[in-house]
């Protein structure tokens, strides 16, 4: 019987083809429409219930791919995909990923592949120092960074690490007391830091949602401070508080300096989530957006966002590694070795919640070689520059208004005094395949977000996108 695997002849052929298919989507992905255009369980239905007895050609998983799940996709590389925050799959991230599926790696403790680590720490050292990030994150002293998946699981490997500091350790030997303790962050924050609560055992009761600036949509520090008091004085303990820097929304920057001596009154940890907008801090003049960041106690932002890594590749950093290591540590016969017995290395699987881990620094490390700081800055300076035209765009017709100021790559913008006329808008280009954008509401007014900065949008998409909204509004 002949072998089933490919041999490293055959991979090479067929590697050269699935590359070929890439490029080609690359080039032509701007003539699809943006969105899906399927109905729900179509793609379902297109596809064999059960596997195939004998083994099938690369040619017909292609076929299938083009003629079945293609037409099933909303194509997140499309230079005019706005909806959300940009999920850039550069040529390098696609190549550094490639690599690291290549070599299949596991990386759970340092002894299964030293390498591993020792590349993850030594970029998130250069990443961190690139974007400004203080020294106290740096692995030479009490902190250090690590790659997660997403900067949900972040946050709860955060909160993991703020609850075991609050505890001096008892969470994680007999639980979290039911209705003692508190977390915080804006009527803006993300809904991972609600879902961190659920999962960490607080419950959804234990979040307090603090009140907005209306006009900056950034935390209010007297809220927050009123807040905290007020639990306090009723016997509860403060145990972390959320600082968005870049909310999904509006992209609004809380506050962190102001917000910081208010946590460290309580005790309480601060983590940062700068998921989307940290990484344009790679660009000196947009480094206020980390103004306060000094005093984290932890900080995440996901380079699979906006700076052409593709997913899932989220940065956290912690500037004083022993909550963390110590709410997760746990060291099972199997993993034991000299290595980690020696205390001389770091075994990252004590660092967030899953054992098993990929070779993200891998992806990461090429990217940021291939494009350099100057090929980076240049990125994220076209999509701010991208997105002032369009707020240009906007406040020169009077039929439109500015919901908040312009946030680096995110617009945030309506049809004036009008909710209905501002959503049929949406859908209308939504539906015409050009575009692809969302809303929020703000202030409880509807509002429609163009977050930009795809590696492959021009200003021709800019301008593009803004005559389908003319177009459909006339």
């Amino acid at each position: 019987m002949s072998s089933p695997h490919l041999s490293p002849e055959e991979f090479r052929e067929l590697g050269h083809r699935v590359v070929d298919w890439v490029a080609d989507y690359w080039s032509t992905v701007d003539q699809r429409p943006v969105l899906a255009r399927v109905q729900p369980g179509e793609v379902a239905a297109a596809l064999p219930a059960s596997l195939p007895e004998k083994a099938e050609p690369l040619d017909a998983v292609l076929a299938d791919l083009d003629r079945v799940l293609v037409p099933g996709l909303t194509h997140w590389q499309h230079p005019r995909f706005f909806a959300y925050f940009p999920a850039n799959s550069s040529p390098a991230g696609v190549l550094g990923d490639l690599l690291s599926s290549g070599i299949g790696a596991q990386g759970m403790i340092w002894a299964t592949s030293p390498a591993v680590t020792e590349l993850e720490q030594v970029v998130l050292d250069q990443l961190r120092e690139a974007l400004g990030l203080p020294e106290s994150f740096a692995r030479s002293g009490a902190g250090g960074g690590v790659i997660q998946d997403t900067a949900s699981t972040a946050t709860f490997t955060a909160l993991l690490a703020a609850l075991h500091r609050a505890t001096d350790g008892g969470a994680r030997r007999a639980g979290v007391p039911p209705g003692r303790f508190t977390v915080y962050g804006s009527t803006q924050a993300h809904s991972s830091l609600l879902k961190a609560a659920m999962m960490s055992g607080l419950g959804e009761a234990a979040v307090r949602a603090v009140a907005v600036d209306p006009t900056t949509q950034a935390m209010d520090v007297a809220a927050l401070r009123e807040a905290m008091g007020a639990d306090v004085a009723a016997g509860l303990t403060p145990v972390m508080v959320q600082a968005a820097v870049g909310t999904t929304s509006t992209g609004a920057v809380d506050p962190v300096a102001e917000i910081a001596p208010v946590a460290q009154e309580h005790g309480a940890w601060l983590h940062v989530d700068a998921a989307w907008a940290g990484v344009a801090a790679v660009c000196p003049e947009h480094r206020w957006i980390h103004d306060g960041v000094e005093h984290a106690d932890s900080y995440v932002t996901n380079p699979h966002k906006w700076l052409l890594t593709t997913f899932d590749c989220s940065a956290f950093w912690v500037r004083d590694r022993a909550a963390l290591v110590g709410a997760l540590s746990i060291l099972p016969e199997y993993l034991r070795n000299p290595a980690t017995e020696s205390g001389a290395v770091v075994d990252y699987r004590d660092w967030h919640p899953q054992l098993g881990r990929r070779f993200r620094s891998l992806k990461l490390w090429t990217v940021l070689r291939s494009y350099g700081l100057e090929g980076l800055r240049a990125h994220i300076t076209n999509g701010v520059r991208q997105a002032q035209h369009f707020a240009d765009l906007v406040r020169a017709d009077a039929r439109f208004e500015m919901v908040t100021d312009p946030v680096l790559g995110l617009v945030v913008f309506r049809v004036v005094g009008d909710d209905q006329r501002t959503m049929d808008l949406m859908e209308a280009v939504n539906a015409g395949g050009t575009a692809y954008l969302s809303h929020t509401k703000v202030e409880g007014r509807a509002a429609l977000r163009m977050a930009i900065g795809s590696w492959q949008t021009t200003d021709a998409d800019i301008d593009t996108t803004w005559d389908a909204l003319v177009s459909h509004l006339s």
